[in-house]
């Protein structure tokens, strides 16, 4: 699949980068180092990237520079951080954020 080989903030990159591993939800991926994780998990054909902390409506890349936060996903367990700025590195263990229990239930909200 075609990848971004310049990023309005991230500046050049070289399409002959290294591939690397990473985990996101526990499914095994690759992509290629150095590349925002969310072109990362485009490439992998993962659209939905997290789903909102109240609602549960799911969420994906919005405007890819930063601006929006839609994007944003645990990375290593620390986070949340910018999926669209984040650069991709070897053995990165990608998650989406927790959701917000259920006001009425007190439980979370159904995948």
């Amino acid at each position: 699949m075609d990848r971004i080989v310049h990023h309005p903030i991230l500046g050049s990159m070289s399409p002959t980068r290294e591939r690397v591993r990473f985990t996101f939800n526990g499914q095994e991926l690759s992509g290629l180092q150095g590349e925002p994780i969310a072109a990362a998990l485009l490439a992998s054909g993962i659209r939905t990237l997290r789903k909102h902390e109240e609602s549960g409506t799911v969420r994906g890349l919005y405007c890819g520079i930063g601006h929006c936060m839609e994007c944003r996903l645990i990375v290593n367990g620390e986070g949340p951080v910018r999926s669209c700025l984040t650069p991709l590195a070897e053995g990165m263990r990608i998650t989406e954020g927790p959701q917000l229990p259920n006001e009425i239930t007190g439980r979370r909200l159904p995948p």
